[in-house]
């Protein structure tokens, strides 16, 4: 799985995501970071890392997981596959709008 095909991924999500006025932060350690500034329609996203109001750490192989379903984020939290900096409550929305 690269980078590229989750960003993808996301941004057909996000297509759907609405009232969702935040900036995230996808960091996948050596993998690569995604930016995304929901405060603008439609979302603008990057590959560069900036100040966000919540960053999701985690694998591109678990986010993947998540974005079709084979992976429940509260468990990947859970299991330490996925952590959270910032907004806990942002990052519950955003549960949402990710699982498959």
């Amino acid at each position: 799985m690269s980078l590229e095909t989750v960003t993808e991924k996301i941004r057909q999500k996000f297509a759907y995501a609405k009232g969702l006025s935040a900036k995230i932060l996808f960091d996948f350690d050596e993998d690569g970071k995604l930016f995304i500034d929901a405060t603008q329609s439609p979302p603008v996203m990057t590959n560069e890392e900036a100040e966000a109001d919540v960053t999701l750490i985690t694998s591109v192989e678990t986010l993947d997981k998540i974005l079709d379903g084979r992976q429940d984020p509260n468990l990947a939290f859970m299991m330490g596959k996925l952590k959270v900096r910032g907004s806990m409550g942002l990052a519950m929305k955003l549960n949402g709008i990710l699982e498959g």
